[in-house]
């Protein structure tokens, strides 16, 4: 499809319809027909502005739907499930539910970004592109920044732990890029690595809580620092009818159904809209479309709450929209929009059948207290935003690959710069989703202080400029591993269904991330004990300037200015 810049403007829209190289598959629009039918040849730069625009905003969507939605429906699933509050497995569950539940939350963009581009050989190099540009970026960039924010004692036991398990996820990778292909046992060696890594930290965590006697003994130079004294995060909501205890009437009042949805409905919270800069005004304005849509599909189950986020109305509507959002982007509607014995669709009939159950639902329950079986709406949130998630992704890779076509670059560049970028930088500068305590990144007894394993930069670095660098840096090197082998062995294991096992690189510049990437983490095995674990500014400064010669080297690569020997 490439080769279709190469023609002359009047036959763009001729190649592209008549090369089955250009179809996109799955997604709601077609890009690259949009871009050279739709739009005439004059215009291909207001297109491609659209395009850009149109990405960044997909990226407000994973984020959004991520960590407002995903996140909090599988920290209440792992609630219901006894992961976290069952004293008497606390010191095991804890571990795994950090390095399981909550780092798949985390990692959900990215994980559904491989899986769906995993899913066409022509963009796995994407897959490979995001993948090994996020772990460069994330162990260079985000880990050098927070040491030149706050130099630290690094947590010598983790820290080794993972940059080994790192290691030999990306050997691993290099392996089955160089043979070309990957087979059953490969792809399920990866889950099977991420398993052990599992084990690993759980074992760790029992043996280390052993031999301190289950107390909380002084951090030393090879585990995090425990605060003793943190301030209460504010509270956030996606409705504003959550505004604090001093908010809070002093004798109940019995709210009208219709007050309560359009209370649940209001992604502001106008007492945080007064208070906040002129900036995060304007970024909320772009993400209010998105959090309304989506507090209309995914209901959220807060465990923290005394109603659990019961919102009688709204809930009963989700009974109607989510199932309509799962079957209409499914395989892009494809299953919703097929008819019964060609006479009746499937979105009709589960129209039918979620309304009468909506109002069954309506009926049998009171606006004030949640029916014992509201835990089960936190599993339809959890399907609901996946749903979104992925319908995002698939977006996100066509218009990424419609970029390449127009630029004429290659999937793994695209993927080391604007999906690593995307999907690393993460949002506002919020905390994120907290770990609970007890798990391998959060405190022993004081709850919300610290991210689970997370690539978010904005979130890492906040949480060293509050004083907490050892848990951000722990973060950096706990969050990529999941991402890595989750992502490339479940992308890979869900593509050999579609008979085509190939994972063949797409440009040389694959062994320039892939070489790049083992080189970073070489460097921080071997520096980081040296320097006792004492990591400052000049071992930061280090790490950025390695990124800024690799992206130097990498870009060089793909514009063929330097030449590189494939194997």
């Amino acid at each position: 499809c490439w080769e279709v810049r190469k023609h002359n403007s009047s036959e763009w829209c001729h190649f592209v319809r008549s090369n089955p190289d250009c179809r996109l598959d799955g997604g709601f629009l077609d890009y690259i027909d949009g871009v050279f039918c739709v739009f005439p040849p004059r215009l291909l730069p207001l297109a491609v502005t659209l395009y850009a625009l149109w990405l960044l905003y997909l990226f407000i969507i994973l984020g959004v739907t991520a960590e407002k939605f995903f996140c909090p429906n599988l920290s209440a699933i792992s609630t219901n499930l006894k992961l976290s509050h069952n004293v008497a497995l606390f010191s095991l569950t804890s571990p795994l539910h950090g390095v399981t539940f909550l780092a798949f939350g985390n990692g959900a963009p990215d994980v559904f970004s491989a899986v769906v581009a995993f899913s066409d050989p022509r963009t796995a190099g994407l897959a490979i592109g995001a993948i090994f540009g996020a772990g460069v970026f994330v162990t260079t960039v985000v880990a050098g920044g927070i040491a030149l924010v706050k130099p630290f004692t690094a947590a010598s036991r983790p820290f080794l732990r993972d940059v080994i398990f790192y290691m030999v996820a990306v050997f691993l990778t290099f392996v089955v890029l160089y043979l070309g292909r990957i087979r059953l046992g490969e792809a399920l060696g990866y889950l099977g690595l991420y398993v052990f890594y599992v084990l690993t930290v759980v074992l760790c965590t029992w043996i280390h809580r052993r031999q301190r006697g289950d107390g909380l003994a002084p951090p030393g130079p090879w585990e995090p620092e425990m605060p003793t004294d943190v301030e209460e995060p504010e509270p956030s909501s996606t409705n504003s009818g959550d505004y604090g205890e001093e908010y809070r009437p002093l004798l109940p009042s019995r709210e009208t159904s219709l007050h309560i949805l359009t209370t649940a409905l209001s992604p502001l919270d106008y007492r945080k809209w007064r208070r906040k800069p002129w900036y995060w005004r304007l970024f909320k304005a772009f993400k209010v479309p998105v959090e309304l849509v989506l507090l209309l599909t995914v209901p959220v189950v807060d465990p923290d709450k005394d109603d659990l986020n019961w919102k009688r109305p709204l809930n009963c509507l989700h009974i109607l929209t989510s199932p309509l959002l799962c079957v209409l982007t499914l395989k892009s509607g494809a299953y919703g929009l097929y008819q019964i014995q060609g006479i009746f669709p499937v979105w009709g009939l589960v129209t039918l059948v979620a309304s009468a159950l909506a109002l069954i639902i309506f009926i049998t329950t009171s606006n004030e207290e949640p029916p014992k079986y509201h835990c089960v709406f936190a599993f339809l949130g959890f399907l609901a935003s996946a749903m979104w998630i992925n319908a995002a992704a698939t977006e996100l890779v066509n218009i990424l690959r419609t970029l390449g076509v127009i630029f004429q670059l290659s999937n793994t560049v695209l993927g080391l710069t604007l999906l690593a970028w995307g999907n690393s930088i993460g949002g506002e500068g919020s905390a994120g989703p907290q770990c609970p305590p007890g798990t391998p990144w959060g405190p022993p007894a004081i709850p919300k202080v610290s991210l689970c394993p997370s690539t978010d930069t904005f979130s890492d670095l906040t949480m060293a400029r509050q004083g907490y660098p050892r848990m951000a840096f722990s973060a950096c090197f706990g969050g990529i591993i999941f991402n890595i082998l989750v992502g490339v062995g479940l992308g890979c294991l869900l593509q050999m269904t579609g008979s085509q096992p190939l994972l063949e690189p797409d440009s040389p510049l694959v062994w320039v991330l892939a070489g790049a990437l083992g080189l970073s983490l070489v460097f921080s095995f071997v520096t980081v004990p040296a320097q006792c674990f004492q990591l400052g500014k000049a071992y930061g400064i280090c790490l950025i300037a390695y990124y800024l010669v690799f992206l130097c080297v990498a870009l060089l690569t793909e514009f063929r200015v330097i030449h590189f020997s494939t194997p």
